[in-house]
């Protein structure tokens, strides 16, 4: 079964804002833009991108799919590394361009690939007009190599 969705360029700018048709608005490569957020704390996950396929799939089958820019493929969230997310409730903001999506995420509660909970686990500090990265402290929640070998 694959999910239908509508044409946004079918709608009115009254329908495509406050209307009941989910038509998103993929970009020119065919992708739209997904923040993920964890159901309960609220916490960014990962951001990520979809195209119609893997939207398709995530809405079919409750687990989160998206598109892989760099190995061009799609790819099943926690396939490899048990990591899962069950969807919990997907939104689109008003222009439809972009997705929140909201999931439970399952195994050891690890969203990003380096192990850690968040992929955002960086802030950005300044010091003498200088932009540097540090670490938040957010543990890792499992050993990256040991699960994906490199």
């Amino acid at each position: 079964m694959t999910i239908a969705f509508a044409d946004p360029k079918s709608l009115d700018h009254a329908a495509l804002e406050e209307g009941t048709a989910f038509a998103p608005r993929f970009d020119a490569h065919g992708l739209i833009t997904v923040v993920t957020t964890e159901a309960g704390s609220n916490d960014v996950l990962m951001v990520a991108h979809m195209n119609a396929e893997t939207l398709s799939l995530t809405l079919e089958t409750g687990i989160a799919h998206y598109w892989s820019r760099s190995r061009k493929a799609i790819w099943k969230k926690g396939e490899t590394s048990g990591e899962l997310q069950e969807v919990v409730e997907l939104r689109t903001d008003c222009d439809q361009d972009c997705i929140v999506m909201v999931v439970r995420q399952t195994g050891r509660g690890a969203a990003c690939h380096t192990g850690r909970k968040s992929c955002f686990y960086r802030r950005v500090a300044v010091s003498d007009s200088e932009a540097r990265l540090e670490d938040t402290g957010l543990p890792r929640l499992f050993d990256p190599h040991a699960v994906y070998g490199h």
